[in-house]
Order: C-alpha cells, then structure tokens, then sequence
C-alpha cells in the first residue's frame, strides 16, 4: 500500500480545512473580512452558519472562523497560522491585503486572542472588537484552576522564558504597543470566569492613558460572554462590527 506523506498547505483550495467561512452564502465578491476567534477548548469543525455570518454575507462581508487551536491562546505559531489564512483568503478572492479591512474578533480566550493578534499579525488589522476579553494574561494564567496547563503548553517553549512569554501576550501588559487602531470592547459584571475589574477595567484604562481608541461597554448583570440575554447590546456589538468592515 503506497502511503502520501503529503501535507495540505493553507492554500485558497484547501482553506475549509483550517477554517470556517460563510462563503457559500455570498452573492458577490466579498468587501471585507470578519476573523471571528473561539474561546478555550473549542475543538469542532464548524458546519451551519450563525445569525451573524448571515448577516455578514447580505453585507459582502466574509467572515472566518479559523481553527487555531483549543488552548494555543494566540501565540505566535497561531499568528503565523491566522496571517496563512488571511494570505489564503486574499488569494481566493484577489483582494488587495493592504486595503482590505480586516476586523479582528472573538470572546474570551479569542478575545485575548483578537487583541494579540492585532498586535503581532503581518497585516495589522482595522479594528478590533471583543467580548468579555481576557487582557490580563498574567493574572489569569492562573485565575481558575482549568487554565494553568492550557497556558504552560502555549507558552512554554519561547526561547525568551515562560514569564516573559506570557507578559508578551497580555494586552495589559502591551497596551502602549497596540496599534493605533479602534478598540470595541463589551464586558459583564457578572462574569465569573473573566472577571470584568481585573481585566477589561485595567486594560482600558492603561488603552487610555496612551490615547488609544477604545469604546467600552459595561453590561451590568451580564455573565461571561452572555450577549444573548441582552439582544439590544448585542445587536449594537454586531451592527458596529458590520460597520466599521465597511467603512
């Protein structure tokens, strides 16, 4: 039996391995791109397409939902991973890299993961947009007892050490560093595994202190990532990300 020991690159013909798009339900040529990151332990290859994606697609807007990884929390082997999708996706379409917005977004660990991914990408996205972000890397490397193990196989390995690698991913700890570009950021009160004072409290505050463009939102009673149970605020996250990727 001959066996292929040929690997699959991330090319424009075999993007549906590496991540989820709403392709199938554009009618025209896309005008911008949506990366939409997953929070921690997500493991699935996605089939159906969201409220959002649908919308997203009435919009000619592309969006993607990479798979890059349950616990990579965005380091720097994921950045190179999501910038070949992007290179990947502009292919597909000939969409110039350097003029297509790209909206970088996701809640929880792909908060985090939206926020460093601005940060180190190849091509800095146009905007940034999260929900219930994890900013304080450092402090929620070991907030919650399930964490520790997901951030020591993310990180272990830099060549500059463990601590300082953690402290290169937290948004906290780089907001002077971040790009100049606009921050959407919504967080609940009432979250209890991002806890909204230690980290999008600290961080906008730090954002700010360096002039950087931030928009908060502060949803009282609202748990972890839980914009569903208050549709007008989720409505004006999603419509403003629709906005700014047309802009």
């Amino acid at each position: 039996m001959e066996i292929n020991y040929t690997l699959p690159d991330i090319t424009s013909e075999k993007l549906n391995f590496y991540a989820y798009t709403n392709e199938a339900l554009l009618e025209n040529e896309p005008k911008a791109i949506v990366l939409d990151f997953h929070g921690l332990g997500m493991t699935g290859m996605r089939k159906e397409p969201n409220e959002f994606e649908i919308e997203c697609a009435k919009n000619n807007i592309l969006t993607v939902f990479p798979y890059y990884g349950p616990w990579s929390w965005m380091n720097l082997t994921s950045v190179k991973f999501v910038d070949k999708i992007v290179d990947a996706v502009c292919e597909k379409y000939s969409l110039d890299i350097n003029s297509t917005r790209i909206i970088s977004t996701g809640g929880s660990m792909g908060g985090h993961s939206a926020l460093n991914y601005v940060r180190y990408a190849n091509i800095t996205p146009s905007a940034c947009f999260t929900n219930c972000p994890v900013c304080d890397f450092k402090f929620h490397a070991t907030e919650r007892e399930d964490l520790p193990r997901t951030v020591y196989l993310a990180f272990s390995d830099y060549a500059c050490g463990f601590e300082r690698a953690i402290e290169m991913h937290s948004a906290y700890h780089i907001a002077k560093e971040m790009p100049d570009i606009p921050y959407y950021i919504v967080h609940g009160t009432c979250d209890s595994a991002v806890n909204k004072v230690a980290h999008s409290d600290r961080f906008v505050a730090e954002m700010k202190k360096y002039g950087k463009d931030v928009t908060y939102i502060e949803v009282e009673g609202m748990g972890h990532c839980d914009l569903d149970s208050y549709p007008e605020i989720k409505k004006n996250y999603f419509d403003a990300i629709i906005k700014s990727a047309l802009s």
